[in-house]
């Protein structure tokens, strides 16, 4: 990483101001050539760290544009390496020719990601944190942007550091029983290192439960909106989102296909799936819109099952071919304008709204309880949630590994076997923080970001 690299952190497009960063040895000598510092005589290797200094970028002899420049020192910086900021105006011209000016000057064009590519590398942070990052940057929602700080933090990692550290001092002592395998000498206790084993399996699995949940935040909680055709489901979706997003008919069967949605409550992100009327049809088209009715059913954490009047025989029929152990299912009883008192509350252990969607009528209360349904399963402040997909199947790998290393202790296998298994949760568990990695995982990884990050 002798190099000096530069790219554009801001989005593309015209905006009031755009900042260039550089990163590497000769950052501070290569704009040097290019600035003219505004009321000083020093050169811009002479200025202050981490102070804001007015210059003029120069085109060879021509001002291109007046900036605002900053310096930060290695090893204290976003990378570890000597980094530069210049603030311009957003033009697009200025923002490329800059470019171009310090190319020539001797910097070269970042790949995507290579700024936090190497932060990691340089030590300033780990694998889990750089994601984080990532995580942040592209955040849609309060609880999103709070699970990715918090990773950021090193709430995944010091409880990763955690499980890793107590198998590395067993590990350790199982691999020092093979250079005295002749003497037959044990020096892990058995006894321990089951309990051990128990004690990091209940974490890992506890950890992997956790995506579920990691994962709706960060991408969305998926809901879907299902019931017999023409009872009113496209109608709510554009109740809920206060907007004509669906078609809506007298017509039976007209939505054909899933039409999905987002909206934020509460600083949470739902994805409001709106799905095809579920019934016996010949028809091919609303046949395969169906099926795809069933997909998203079995997708979703939350089923809201619209009903007409008080047809509670439809949600009978629905629960016959579905299973929804594992969701939250709301029963809403709609075209209920007329109704002069609400009915049941609760129909086999499911709540039941009233409403009138063409109304916009019990609408709130819904809403509300959608939110409450992360609101119940918020965990405690000091509780790591998993949303990241590479970490979750490393850690189901981890927890198979696991299993494999009871097994062989129930069947009596040696230590070099058993040995084998330990490395591959350590190895499991090093790969989530970058403590074990390969370039095509980082490659994969930092391939992700925007260049200028």
């Amino acid at each position: 990483m002798t190099d000096t690299i530069c790219a554009i952190s801001t989005p593309s497009g015209v905006g009031g101001i755009a900042v260039v960063r550089l990163s590497g040895d000769k950052a501070v000598e290569i704009v040097a050539t290019v600035l003219h510092l505004h009321g000083r005589t020093q050169s811009v290797q002479e200025c202050t760290p981490y102070h804001v200094y007015l210059a003029d970028f120069m085109d060879e002899k021509e001002v291109l544009d007046q900036t605002l420049v900053s310096i930060f020192k290695a090893p204290h910086s976003y990378t570890g390496e000597n980094v530069v900021e210049v603030s311009c105006h957003g033009s697009s011209y200025v923002q490329q020719r800059i470019l171009e000016v310090l190319i020539h000057a001797g910097a070269r064009l970042a790949r995507a990601g290579e700024f936090t590519e190497r932060a990691f590398l340089n030590g300033k942070l780990d694998l889990s944190q750089a994601e984080a990052i990532a995580d942040i940057i592209h955040a849609e929602s309060k609880q999103a942007h709070q699970l990715a700080v918090k990773q950021l933090r090193g709430g995944v990692s010091r409880k990763i550091a955690e499980l890793r550290s107590q198998l590395l001092q067993f590990a350790s002592l199982i691999e020092l029983e093979l250079d005295f395998s002749e003497e037959d000498i044990q020096f892990a206790d058995r006894t321990q290192l089951l309990a051990l084993l128990g004690t990091i399996k209940a974490d890992i699995t506890q950890l992997t439960d956790s995506f579920k949940l990691g994962g709706s935040i960060k991408q969305g909680i998926p809901v879907a909106i299902v019931g017999k055709p023409n009872v009113g489901k496209s109608t709510f979706l554009n109740a809920v989102l206060n907007d004509d997003r669906a078609l809506v008919s007298d017509i039976p069967g007209t939505t054909r296909d899933t039409i999905e949605e987002k909206m934020t409550i509460h600083g949470v992100h739902f994805r409001l799936i709106d799905t095809a009327g579920i019934r016996q049809s010949k028809d091919t088209i609303e046949t395969m819109g169906i099926e795809r009715a069933y997909k998203a059913i079995e997708q979703a954490q939350i089923v809201l099952c619209i009903i007409e009047n008080s047809r509670f025989q439809d949600v009978e029929e629905l629960l016959d071919n579905i299973d929804v152990s594992d969701k939250q299912l709301l029963i809403l009883v709609n075209k209920t304008e007329h109704l002069q008192q609400s009915g049941i509350s609760e129909y086999h252990g499911h709540a039941v709204f009233y409403m009138a969607a063409k109304y916009n009528k019990g609408i709130a209360p819904i809403v509300q309880r959608l939110s409450d349904y992360v609101q119940d399963r918020t965990v405690v402040a000091d509780t790591v949630l998993i949303s990241n997909v590479r970490h979750y199947e490393a850690l189901t790998r981890a927890g198979e590994s696991l299993k494999a290393i009871e097994q062989g202790f129930q069947a009596g296998l040696s230590s070099d076997l058993i040995a084998i298994d330990i490395r591959m949760v350590i190895n499991e568990l090093g790969a989530i923080t970058g403590e074990i990695s390969n370039d095509e995982i980082l490659q994969n990884i930092f391939g992700r970001f925007c260049i200028g990050k």
